[in-house]
């Protein structure tokens, strides 16, 4: 279903970014996302090397020193966090919860729409238009906080 992400065939370039780059970055992952805050020196620490991977469709993605994903973006757009940051930190994002019956659909790649989110074991959270959000299967917000 999904194609396997190839380096070599994928990436343009990776770069080590500059120490006013990455405060440019920082900046403004903390403007979209001010719940992390207090653990921005665990994401993307002052002193550490940030790298910059160019991807092929315009997409760019920022690394860690130890080369691990946190963030991407396609071309001038807001950044998104990686899956894997989201586990470790899943507070950044507002949570919305989809019924039971909408997981199957949703891992197929189905867009959400309004029953899946409103009926019984659903959860909704109030957000501002073009808000990225955290999207959780029925009982995973309740048993992780």
């Amino acid at each position: 279903m999904f194609k396997k992400f190839d380096d070599k065939e994928n990436v343009s370039g990776v770069n080590n970014a500059k120490s006013s780059v990455l405060r440019g970055v920082r900046a403004s992952v903390l403007e979209q996302f001010p719940y992390i805050a207090d653990y921005m020196d665990q994401i993307l620490p002052k002193k550490d090397a940030l790298k910059l991977v160019k991807c092929h469709e315009h997409i760019e993605i920022l690394a860690n020193s130890s080369g691990e994903p946190v963030f991407f973006k396609q071309r001038d757009g807001p950044y998104f966090p990686t899956l894997k940051l989201l586990h470790k930190f899943p507070f950044i994002l507002p949570h919305m919860q989809v019924d039971k019956g909408a997981i199957r659909f949703v891992l197929s790649g189905a867009n959400i729409m309004c029953p899946g989110l409103t009926s019984p074991g659903a959860r909704m959270t109030k957000v501002d238009d073009n808000q990225i959000v955290f999207l959780a299967p029925c009982g995973w917000i309740s048993s992780t906080g």
